[in-house]
């Protein structure tokens, strides 16, 4: 039994699939974060100059009754 075991610890060290597997997950978790929060702080910049357009275009009159 002991044997057995072993001899498969020493296969996983020697396996290098599973390694390259992890490095790939951590990779897409990363790029996931920075993603979200690349969108997350340009969401707010987008808002405000939507907001600033919309504000020109109601004191210049070229709005009509819809609104922004």
């Amino acid at each position: 039994m002991r044997a057995t075991l072993m001899k498969k610890l020493r296969s996983f060290r020697r396996d290098e699939e599973g390694v390259t597997l992890v490095e790939y997950g951590i990779a897409l978790v990363l790029a996931v974060v920075v993603g979200t929060s690349t969108l997350g702080l340009l969401a707010g910049d987008v808002t405000g100059q939507m907001d600033a357009a919309c504000n020109v275009m109601n004191t210049t009159g070229t709005v009509g009754t819809g609104g922004c």
